[in-house]
């Protein structure tokens, strides 16, 4: 059984029923127009798939029946965290969704000297729940089974003090390529900037936090593409993409 895939917070178990979310139910009723019978493919976002068939169509929400529950797949065994200066617009959204695609483990978006975003309150929770759903959509389209956490922004130093990851890595032109000798790296923290740059002060704190530098190339990058080249290059030297 096969159909689209679609994200369900809850448990799954085979031979029960339950109501898709409203979201989902939405895109499975209205965008994609199906009904009863129909095959479904879902995932709980912590490992596990289920394959379902729609036994209800309202107008407001969908029943499916699973058939058959497994474990899923498409997981890098190299876990990044990926820590992302708060950009403009759709520019965090890019972001988020192709770190999802690179099988990134965590996101935590943060606030730097350059970066000119500045969330407080409802207007931070509505955003983060947001940026949520971004990755959800995108685990829905590549075959993730496992959603990555997008933490709440937190400031740059907060998050340099609690790495503990074998292999730290910050965005900065420099010749330092001593992370491509390192070996049984499975957990590690990439560091990018905003649009701007990093300070030097940041550096400088991101150095005493044991964080190398990776360059990527002679040309200056932007903030949502940088993550996915380093990212790829990433999962070729230590994960799953060589």
């Amino acid at each position: 059984m096969a159909g689209p895939r679609i994200h369900v917070a809850a448990t799954l178990v085979a031979a029960a029923e339950l109501t898709l979310p409203e979201g989902a139910s939405r895109h499975v009723a209205g965008a994609l127009r199906l009904r009863e019978g129909a095959a479904l493919r879902l995932f709980d976002g912590e490992g596990h798939e289920a394959d379902a068939e729609i036994v209800a169509v309202g107008r407001r929400e969908v029943r499916v029946r699973i058939t058959a529950v497994t474990e899923g797949g498409a997981e890098s065994p190299l876990a990044v965290h990926l820590g992302q200066a708060i950009s403009k617009g759709d520019r965090m959204d890019y972001a988020i969704q192709k770190a999802t695609e690179l099988g990134v483990a965590a996101i935590t978006p943060l606030y730097t000297e350059h970066g000119d975003v500045r969330l407080k309150g409802e207007r931070e929770a509505k955003k983060l729940a947001h940026w949520q759903a971004v990755a959800v959509s995108a685990c829905e389209q590549c075959g993730r089974s496992r959603v990555p956490t997008v933490h709440p922004p937190q400031t740059l130093d907060a998050w340099l003090a609690r790495r503990d990851e074998t292999l730290r890595l910050v965005l900065h032109p420099s010749t330092d390529t001593t992370w491509r000798h390192a070996s049984d790296v499975a957990r590690v923290a990439l560091l990018v900037g905003p649009e701007g740059g990093l300070s030097p002060n940041e550096i400088d704190t991101a150095r005493a936090a044991d964080f190398a530098a990776l360059t990527l190339g002679p040309r200056i990058l932007r903030t949502e593409t940088a993550p996915v080249v380093a990212l790829t290059l990433l999962q070729y030297h230590f994960g799953d993409l060589g």
